[in-house]
């Protein structure tokens, strides 16, 4: 099958955004999960002073994690597809949370940093160019900023692989075939095989200059098919001037 991507992907999201808050309900754990990945970040004081960066947000249910996770922050929140954004916007935010339209490809022509951590949620799987969009992401995080990146990334195993096609065939492609969205949900199902394992993965963050990379597994069925990435920018003297700037804020 031929991923969707850019536009097309975009507008497939646009498509499904009318259900996707209903559809993501009924998986076990998925908003749970999204809080746990950004309680990751380890964000001190509530995340006081803290300028936040939501990479492919969807309707906000990341972005709602990573107001729960530091909901003293200042929060900027970007997505590609104008439908799951127009979601997001008709939720009830605190004034510092912000949205914009644009995509992974665009932020570094589009958005003013420095940010402090960024949260970036199913992203990878569907940029063009993750490594490019990595760079960027370096670009704009502060030296010892913190990344998190929650992402369906196989384990390795054949029996993940198994499983993760045997749940696309018997919930997750029915269900996206009744919405009228059944090219996007079979997109997913083929990403996820075709994409990084986590341990390729946490080897393109290392490539890309951050620092302590590692993999975190999460519970449930998810075990060995959906992970946490955490690392830092920069070396290790700036992680820990960046941990002493964020304790005096």
């Amino acid at each position: 099958m031929t991923l969707l991507r850019d536009h097309d992907l975009a507008r497939a999201f646009d498509h499904a955004s009318r259900t996707y808050d209903r559809l993501t309900g009924l998986s076990p754990g998925y908003r749970a999960d999204l809080l746990r990945s950004a309680r990751r970040l380890g964000l001190p004081g509530g995340g006081a002073g803290l300028h936040l960066l939501d990479l492919g947000c969807g309707t906000g249910a990341s972005t709602r994690a990573l107001l729960r996770a530091a909901p003293r922050a200042r929060i900027t929140a970007v997505d590609a597809s104008a439908g799951m954004l127009r979601r997001a916007l008709a939720k009830p935010w605190p004034d510092g949370v912000r949205f914009l339209h644009l995509s992974a490809e665009e932020l570094d022509a589009a958005v003013e940093g420095p940010f402090d951590a960024v949260f970036a949620a199913y992203l990878f799987r569907n940029v063009s160019d993750p490594d490019g969009v990595l760079r960027t992401v370096r670009t704009l995080l502060r030296p010892g900023g913190r990344l998190a990146v929650h992402e369906y990334s196989l384990g390795g195993s054949p029996a993940h692989r198994a499983l993760w096609t045997a749940v696309c065939r018997a919930v997750i492609i029915p269900a996206g075939t009744l919405t009228g969205d059944r090219a996007l949900y079979r997109h997913l199902w083929h990403s996820v095989l075709d994409f990084d394992t986590a341990a390729v993965f946490t080897g393109r963050l290392t490539r890309a200059g951050f620092t302590g990379a590692r993999a975190l597994p999460l519970a449930g069925w998810q075990t060995g098919i959906t992970h946490t990435f955490v690392a830092r920018n920069g070396s290790a003297d700036d992680a820990v001037a960046a941990d002493a700037a964020e304790a005096a804020r």
